[in-house]
């Protein structure tokens, strides 16, 4: 079923040089073999009602997915805030990981002409990337396993899966040791539906629950540190921080549950810091949304320590955040559509000088 992706992608591989991996490649300059969908390219499909939503198939093949209207110049303004980082930061290693949302790989045929490829956006954010900062292409990743469960069928967010193929693509760029999922224990919460009924305002979304699955690792000591956002009625602003208290990282929500995907530290409204049993002096801050909140839990292995702040709410000032927890990584992690926000973009340059 990829075998087309599949072709396309070897083509390049071995035009470049018989022995690249794609996290060897140097795109910066690699134009990104757009995907073919090969999963469900002539199921149905329709408008929703609400949200410029796509909705494809029927049953437990059912997907509900935002289009896509492109980047609007927004894409080099992201890629312009990590080279900023990199200038503020010589030192750090500066890494852009866009994350492109399920649209990008389960489009079908007859949707074509109502979104953009995603792939074009995150192709023109690593063109405007400094050499010194380094992409991170899961887009071209996550096709190679499209057949597999790595999006919700109906949430907005990624799967748990999606977020683990796209943590060992980032800790081979970052040449950082990675352990497969031999080594986590596999949970699940099953009747899931999550955010897509109320988004798109349709209520056959709800009638086709799935199961969510995530993934705890073992074998290694951690404890996770938060600080806790009190935010004002808009969820908008912060208005107040609790003390530093430690609390676990994975939270377990009941079958039928459709908070499922807050299993990841319950959340974006924190600030949230990972001591791990790693001891290799590496920390890593995650610069992220929530499609970020699922990709943390793959690198305790990696990281010393993991610092996790979300694109919307953070209180302190970066470069004294930096230098106070000994940060030697930076990755920017943001779902496609934060990424291309002018919200976001300002949000990062605000945390500079706050």
């Amino acid at each position: 079923m990829r075998n087309i992706y599949t072709f396309v992608l070897a083509t390049l591989l071995c035009l470049l040089a018989p022995s690249t991996t794609v996290a060897q490649i140097d795109w910066h300059t690699t134009p990104i073999p757009e995907y073919i969908n090969q999963v469900n390219a002539t199921a149905t499909v329709r408008k929703a009602p609400a949200g410029n939503i796509i909705i494809a198939g029927k049953g437990d093949s059912l997907r509900a997915f935002s289009s896509w209207s492109g980047g609007g110049g927004r894409d080099t303004l992201y890629a312009q805030v990590a080279n900023l980082y990199k200038k503020e930061f010589p030192n750090v290693n500066i890494y852009v990981m866009p994350i492109p949302t399920q649209g990008a790989f389960y489009c079908p045929d007859g949707a074509k002409e109502w979104t953009r490829s995603e792939g074009k956006t995150i192709e023109t954010i690593f063109k405007h990337l400094d050499k010194e900062v380094n992409p991170v292409n899961i887009y071209t990743t996550l096709g190679t396993h499209a057949t597999e469960g790595i999006y919700s069928r109906t949430d907005h967010h990624w799967a748990a899966l999606g977020a683990y193929y796209a943590a060992k693509q980032f800790a081979h760029v970052a040449d950082l040791p990675f352990r497969d999922l031999s080594h986590y224990d596999t949970l699940c919460v099953s009747n899931y539906v999550g955010t897509m009924p109320t988004f798109a305002k349709d209520a056959s979304i709800r009638k086709n629950p799935e199961v969510f699955y995530y993934h705890t690792p073992r074998d290694i000591e951690y404890t996770t540190t938060y600080i806790k956002y009190t935010l004002d009625k808009s969820r908008r602003k912060v208005i107040s921080a609790s003390a530093p208290c430690e609390e676990p990282f994975f939270l377990k929500y009941p079958d039928g549950s459709r908070l499922a995907y807050c299993t990841f530290f319950g959340g974006d409204d924190r600030l949230v810091h990972v001591n791990t049993g790693t001891k290799n002096g590496r920390s890593l801050l995650i610069l992220k949304d929530s499609f970020g909140n699922a990709v943390p839990g793959y690198l305790f292995y990696s990281f010393e320590h993991i610092h996790i702040v979300d694109c919307r709410y953070f209180t302190k000032n970066m470069k004294a955040y930096v230098a106070e927890h000994n940060v030697t990584d930076i990755l920017f992690a943001n779902n496609i559509s934060h990424a291309c926000m002018t919200k976001t973009i300002n949000s990062y340059k605000a945390y500079l000088t706050q």
